[in-house]
């Protein structure tokens, strides 16, 4: 009988550390190629050489998603130093993408965009509703997602952009 207690202890302990060890990732992200709105391309993987990388779809119709914004280009300006980048991916159509171009350029953006006219990226990543976050650690996993937006929860995004920066200085 003791034999048994002590092998089932050692078994929950075994899987309470297999659970501790996976807190916090909500799994890898896919190495998808982006297409830029300069024209380039550029893989996930590519952007997260320098550092944490946050994922937003949107649309120029998606008043939210321009709320956001915002916020999040303000945060990849702050956090750009620590090798932080946000890329902002439109879901606009095809015929929308001189509405993309010039909406980006009156507000003078610096995070990065990509076009997914087709929404292949989005429906690979499920993020159809808008705006969608996806915050992705420099070694591909991914750590929070947020979907909508309110105002206030950029309080919310920021935090969670300062957590993850944190660890990665603490490793």
């Amino acid at each position: 009988m003791k034999t048994i207690r002590l092998v089932t202890c050692f078994l929950v302990m075994q899987f309470v550390l297999v659970i501790a060890q996976d807190k916090g990732t909500l799994g890898r992200i896919p190495n998808l190629d982006l297409k830029l709105l300069n024209g380039k391309k550029v893989t996930v993987y590519k952007l997260l050489e320098s550092g944490p990388l946050l994922i937003d779809f949107w649309a120029t119709w998606c008043k939210p998603c321009k709320i956001v914004m915002q916020h999040l280009n303000q945060y990849h300006n702050e956090y750009k130093e620590k090798g932080f980048k946000v890329v902002m991916i439109n879901q606009d159509t095809p015929r929308s993408l001189g509405k993309v171009k010039s909406y980006i350029n009156s507000k003078n953006y610096d995070f990065l965009v990509s076009i997914d006219p087709n929404q292949q990226i989005a429906k690979k990543l499920n993020g159809q509703i808008m705006p969608n976050l996806i915050l992705i650690n420099q070694d591909g996993t991914i750590q929070w997602r947020h979907q909508g937006y309110m105002p206030g929860e950029e309080i919310e995004i920021k935090e969670q952009i300062e957590i993850l920066l944190a660890e990665n200085s603490n490793n």
